[in-house]
Order: C-alpha cells, then sequence, then structure tokens
C-alpha cells in the first residue's frame, strides 16, 4: 500500500467528498456508540477495545490486497494474494493487539463481510475496476493509513472512518473522469 497516484486531484477529491459523506453518516460516531456499548457488558477487561477493533479493521481493509485477492478468487484464481495477505495481517495483528487489546480479534468481522461480499460480487464490480480505478484507490487508501498512523501516535485524532466511503468515490471520479 502506498500513496502513489497518476491522478492527485482524484485522491484529495475522494478523501474531501468521502469524509463528508462519513460525517453526514456518522459512521465513526455510530461505530464508537457500538464498540461503547460493547466495552460495557464485558466490563473493565475491554479497556481498549474500540482503539484496537477500528485501527486493525480499516488497516485491513484499506489495502489494495484486498481488492485484488477478492476478485481473483472471486473469478476463480487461485487465492494467492488473499493467502499473502492473510499471514500479513496475522503478524500485524499481533503488534496491533500487544499494543491496542483484544478489540483486535473482531475486526475479522469487517474483514470477512468486506472481502466475502467483493469476492462474490466480483464479476459484477470487475468492469468499473480498470488499473486506474484500482490504484487511485489504493493511493486513497494509502492516505488513510496516513491519517490511522497520526492517530496511533497520538499526534491528533482524525476521523478515518468517516474517510471509508472515498474509497468508492475514487472508483466513481476514475469513471467519470479518466
Amino acid at each position: 500500500m502506498s500513496i502513489k497516484t497518476e491522478q492527485p486531484l482524484i485522491v484529495i477529491a475522494s478523501i474531501a467528498v468521502g469524509s463528508v459523506i462519513g460525517e453526514l453518516l456518522d459512521l465513526e460516531g455510530k461505530l464508537e456508540k457500538g464498540c461503547a456499548s460493547l466495552e460495557s457488558r464485558i466490563g473493565d477487561n475491554a479497556k481498549g477495545f474500540s482503539a484496537g477493533f477500528i485501527a486493525a479493521s480499516l488497516i485491513y481493509c484499506t489495502g489494495s490486497m484486498a481488492v485484488l485477492g477478492s476478485f481473483e478468487e472471486g473469478l476463480g484464481g487461485y487465492p494467492s494474494l488473499l493467502l499473502a495477505k492473510g499471514l500479513i495481517d496475522g503478524l500485524t495483528s499481533i503488534a496491533i493487539a500487544a499494543s491496542l487489546g483484544f478489540g483486535v480479534i473482531f475486526a475479522s468481522v469487517p474483514v470477512f463481510l468486506y472481502q466475502g461480499t467483493l469476492t462474490l460480487a466480483a464479476g459484477w464490480i470487475q468492469p468499473f475496476m480498470s488499473q486506474p480505478a484500482i490504484i487511485e484507490m489504493s493511493a486513497t487508501g494509502g492516505l488513510m493509513l496516513v491519517g490511522i498512523g497520526i492517530n496511533l501516535l497520538g499526534f491528533m485524532k482524525i476521523r478515518v472512518m468517516n474517510m471509508l466511503p472515498g474509497l468508492v468515490i475514487a472508483v466513481v471520479l476514475v469513471q467519470l473522469f479518466i
């Protein structure tokens, strides 16, 4: 995952429009409320649940390997990218769980839903996922990962979850303008 892009305006517009949509839908607020509710039910053992869950979910779902691997599997190919991604995510989860707690385990649910949906819909989505669309979507996801890094370092609070619609917006903008 990188922020390599051919069309920086598409990445900027995707983040901006996606953030507005995410803020209007209050994606991060709803997720935090759900995590807080779960933390209160579990008790003191759940300290840091939401931080681990949100960070891991975003890290695992914003990468191009998730998209390309899901398409590869959905179109009948050998899932080599998904297997490599699984290994990378497994090792990453150890480090994230060590610092942010057991909420990382529950990130498997959105990853399953995201990658499963992409795999099942691969035949339908493939015509929209040209090489430029994948590049710009990956760059948009890379910029979101920078936001996650800033959050983890504690410099400031960036509502990265609200930027998620930007991934779809990037693909739409590429289809419209490139």
